[in-house]
Parts: C-alpha cells; structure tokens; sequence
C-alpha cells in the first residue's frame, strides 16, 4: 500500500458527451449518442463544477485533432471554479518547450497554482503527420525526454542552455517565475522508451486500467527504473466507472452500452487502432481482441474491456456496485496506484455519483485521505 495521498481526478470531455462512449482524439466521426451534448463551454463549466462540488482533485483534459485546445478550453474553465485544478494535456514537439512554459506559468498565475501537465508523445503515426510530425516512434520518445528536461527547468526558475538532439535552446528563463506554485509533469505510455522516459523525467506515470497483475508488474518495474535514476515516481490510473447501487443495474448498463455500438464504428476503430505504434494501445486492444462478444469483455472481477471498442487510449471501465467499484480501486491502491483518473458517461451525472458513493467507500476501505 503505497503512503503517499489519494488522488481523484475526474475527465472533461471535449470531444462532446452522452452516454455512450465515443472516439476522443481521433478525426473519425462519432455517433449521436456519444455527443449528444456539445462540449461548450456552459456545459463543460456544468461538469467542473460538479466535479468540484464532488471532491475531485483535478480535471484531465485530453489533446489531439478532434477535441478543443486544452490551454483555451481550461483558461476559460478556470474562470468557472475555485478550487479544482487542470490536468492540461499537450503533444510533446510539437510548440517550443520555452512557450509551453510560458503558457504553465501564466496559468498558474492567474489560475492560483490550480495546474498540472500531460505530456503525451502520441501513438497514432497519422494524426502526428497531420501536425507536421514525422518522427518515428522511439525518436518522439527521445525528443519528449529533452522537452521534459527543459520544461522542468524553466518551470522551477532556472535558466536553460540545452543543446540535444532535437532541441537547441539558449539562454532561455522565464520572467519572475511563479515558483511558489509546483507543476507536476503528468506522462504515459507502455513501451521501453516510454518508461525510460517516465523513469528520468516524470512526477506520476500515468497507466491504462489492465488486470491488477499486469498492473502490479509494470508499477515494479517502473519503480525500479526510478530508482536506478535516483528518483522516485507517483503511479496514476486511468480508469471509465459504470458504477450502480447494485451489481445488476451496472452490469445491465454495460450490456445497453455494448448493444448500442454500431459495428461499423467498431470495425473502423478497430481498423485504425491497428496502425498505430503505441505499445499502450496494443495492449488495450489485446483485451478484447475486436470482439464484441460480451462473455469476452471481462478481462479480470469487475473489469470491463467494452469501451475500448470505439475508444481509444483508455478502453477500459470498472463494473459493478459501489462496494464492489471501491473494492477494485482500493485493490489497485494495494499495489501502489497513488492517483485515479475517471470518468463515466454522461460525465455531469456520473461526477456527483462516483465522487458521493465510491469515494467514501475507497476511503474508508483504504484508510487514507483522499485528497481534494
């Protein structure tokens, strides 16, 4: 069990909500159901503040071309709340790490220090090019580790001179920066570069929900890593909740959500999931195989693999009563996950649940805090 504070954060999603799943950050088309709400900013400011007023600590934006800018969205978000803070996430490489930084720091500025970052290096080899990027996969890996180095020492006040592989940057510091207000760097994916990465340079690496043996085994491993560099790391887990007063009724909005997808989208998700070069994809997808059948979606007690059907990145939602919801997470803790990213669908309505009904019940299960 790991000693450091619970963390909860919740999702926005800017890609549209409702409740059904959909794509997140690719360009192919969702369906109805999956965006029935348009992600404006009077019903994004909806669900920050419910998940405010739920006790979530954080809100995750994701970042890619078929979803809002995170840094403008959550500018405006921010005028909208008091308390929650923004996860904003970013595509390393692709803008100067000396205007990221300026961008963070005038965020925590005006914001009161309510930020994080997520720095994602990106899986999808098309949508890279589509930005102009036509780096392969280990050299993005590479040039995000030079973005991080950069990024971490502007950010905490000092002046950088960097001449690497894929930057050069003199000379650069930020103007009287707001160092009172730390900026964790919030990183992911599953390959050896990646962890290699995430070893050296990340505050928490960031996983999908796997089967808690899997889990448990890439926390060890990263772990070391980190302690091979002289670091230590916090573990953060992203996970979809479908999270009912009973068993019954969560398991049978999980059979409404699968009979609702449509074939194609599934064959066309699944057929674009195939080209890309994230090992963190492939992993999800090795879950259920493109199948649709739902004797097959269970991959471990009360892990289901459905959403990653159409979804990409995180596939995968925990299903069951609150109790049992709680149970898994406080399981996950066990093995040192120290911060859960969630989501439910629609994103208003499922906020307020998970934060007034499983919250409680993990914190009592894990005797420790959950912070907000």
């Amino acid at each position: 069990m790991s000693e450091n504070p619970l963390l909860l954060h919740w999702f926005l999603p800017t890609g549209g909500d409702g409740r059904d799943p959909g794509g997140v950050t690719s360009v192919q088309g969702r369906t109805g159901a999956a965006t029935r709400r348009p992600a404006d900013i009077p019903y994004l400011a909806q669900v920050a503040r419910a998940a405010e007023q739920a006790g979530f600590h954080s809100l995750l934006t994701p970042v890619g071309l078929g979803c809002a800018d995170p840094w403008i969205l959550t500018s405006a978000l921010a005028q909208h709340t008091d308390r929650i803070g923004f996860l904003v996430a970013f595509r390393a490489g692709l803008a100067a790490p000396t205007l990221i930084a300026q961008q963070a720091d005038a965020f925590r500025r005006f914001a009161n220090g309510r930020l994080g970052l997520n720095l994602v290096t990106g899986g999808d080899p098309a949508e890279q090019r589509s930005y102009g990027d036509h780096l392969e996969h280990d050299a993005r890996y590479a040039r995000t580790d030079e973005v991080m180095t950069v990024l971490r020492d502007l950010l905490d006040g000092k002046q950088v001179n960097h001449h690497g592989t894929h930057l050069r940057i003199e000379g650069a510091r930020l103007t009287d920066p707001a160092t009172r207000h730390h900026v964790p760097l919030y990183f992911g994916g599953a390959s050896a570069a990646a962890e290699d990465v995430s070893a050296r340079r990340a505050d928490v690496q960031l996983l999908w929900g796997e089967p808690p043996a899997a889990v448990g085994a890439r926390v060890s491993r990263l772990r070391e890593r980190a302690r091979a560099a002289g670091r230590t790391l916090r573990f953060g887990l992203r996970l979809h909740v479908i999270s009912r007063d009973s068993a019954a009724e969560a398991w049978s909005e999980a059979d409404r959500i699968l009979a609702g997808l449509d074939p194609e989208a599934v064959r066309a998700s699944q057929e674009r999931f195939a080209t890309m070069d994230s090992v963190g994809q492939a992993r999800m997808t090795a879950l259920h195989g493109g199948v649709t059948d739902a004797a097959r979606l269970t991959v471990s007690p009360n892990l289901w693999a459905g959403i990653g059907l159409v979804r990409e990145g995180a596939g995968t939602a925990l299903v069951g009563s609150h109790d049992e919801v709680a149970a898994r997470l406080a399981e996950y803790r066990a093995l040192g996950i120290d911060e859960f990213i969630l989501s439910g669908y629609p994103h208003l309505e499922e906020a307020f649940r998970v934060g007034e009904e499983v919250a409680p019940r993990l914190r009592a299960l894990t005797g420790t805090a959950v912070s907000t």
